[in-house]
């Protein structure tokens, strides 16, 4: 039985009108009384028919999805406030985007460009490899699974999400997922692997910028065996994007892209490039701590300096510099001592003569030097 208009859950979310159905419950447009915001809350429908197992796996698979959306913090994955239990059933409370679905987009105005898709699975791509870093799987990636506003693209539904773990409450032999967007090796029976989660990225996006399902069949049944059967995939309006999903799309996990490589390749066609083609460089920036070198003095150099000296021109007249002489002391620090003579006999009587009659004050200047 679904909730009507105004019911009030947990005595805090007033339901005002439903935003989305599925096959299995509501999304409704609520206002937060506690916290005065709008809401979306997710109402899970249990039909009367079933017995209790199959009632407590239902419940159960809610319970993981808001477990496991609430694990990862990023712009490109829904957020979940709040999950209640009311009514012996799990209702999910997340942040109410002003979006529509990557289907009813297509549905609405046709394929999309390939930029445009690139952008998307870029974002996608980039909240599947932080579900992956935190051991989630989705397994149930598709159109109707992405919502896209006017600058984000979300991924949303992590009812099918398998937490690294946790005891598997799938019974046996069923495949989960949604037809023409389930891997190969899922189909054969594979475990699920991020392989599998980016095989179905590129499903997605081939619908996104085809306008089509990946193999065009109307059933689920021949969906799954066109998968498997290894046709070629027909692209006529993938453009710059169709390596990226040539790559995405193949059979063998192996040798399928990997996470890395898909996001610079989405990147490059987002930015109007080819998926092929080296980014642009980025200019490295200057760092602002480091200390400025002193930059040498510039100095004019002389023109004549390092040429080979050349003949003069005729009629004129070379004229040497003068060269001098190096004189006896020059260049050295100290001027050269010439050696005094020796006294004469008359000039020792002199001077001892003086010494004895005159006071030192008037010895001449040459005896007094001499001590």
């Amino acid at each position: 039985m679904r909730a009507p208009s105004g019911y009030l859950l947990a005595a805090r979310y007033r339901l005002v009108e439903p935003v989305g159905r599925g096959g299995m419950g509501t999304v409704w447009r609520a206002h937060d009384e506690l916290l005065d915001r709008d809401v979306a809350v997710k109402e899970v429908r249990l039909p009367t028919v079933l017995d209790e197992e199959l009632r407590a796996e239902l419940c159960a698979r809610t319970e993981r999805e808001g477990r496991a959306t609430a694990m990862v913090a990023h712009p490109s994955v829904i957020t979940v406030f709040d999950v209640v239990t009311e009514d012996d059933r799990p209702w999910i409370v997340m942040e109410l985007l002003r979006a529509k679905s990557l289907e009813q987009l297509i549905q609405e105005d046709g394929p999309l460009h390939p930029r445009k898709a690139a952008e998307i699975g870029r974002q996608i791509l980039g909240a599947l490899r932080a579900v992956h870093a935190k051991g989630i799987l989705h397994r149930d990636v598709k159109p109707s699974n992405v919502l896209v506003t006017e600058d984000r693209a979300v991924l949303t539904d992590f009812g099918l999400a398998a937490l690294e773990g946790d005891v598997s409450i799938t019974q046996a032999g069923i495949v989960l997922g949604s037809a023409g967007y389930i891997a190969p090796e899922r189909v054969l029976g594979s475990k699920a692997s991020p392989a599998a989660d980016l095989w179905s990225l590129g499903a997605t996006l081939y619908t996104a910028v085809e306008g089509r399902g990946l193999h065009g069949r109307r059933t689920a049944a021949a969906a799954l065996a066109a998968l498997t059967s290894g046709e070629p995939i027909p692209m006529t309006k993938a453009g710059p994007l169709a390596p990226v999903l040539d790559a995405l799309l193949r059979i063998d996990p192996a040798t399928r892209l990997d996470s890395v490589r898909a996001s610079l390749m989405l990147t490059r066609v987002a930015a109007g490039g080819s998926a092929e083609e080296p980014l642009a460089p980025r200019r490295p920036s200057r760092p602002t701590s480091a200390i400025p070198m002193p930059q040498p003095p510039f100095v004019r150099r002389p023109a004549h300096r390092g040429l080979h000296r050349a003949d003069p021109p005729a009629g004129t007249v070379n004229v040497p510099s003068p060269r001098q002489e190096r004189k006896p002391g020059e260049g050295v620090h100290r001027k050269r001592v010439e050696p005094r003579p020796a006294p004469s006999a008359y000039a020792r009587f002199k001077a001892t003569v003086i010494k004895l009659c005159l006071p030192r004050r008037f010895w001449p200047r040459e005896l007094r030097k001499r001590g």
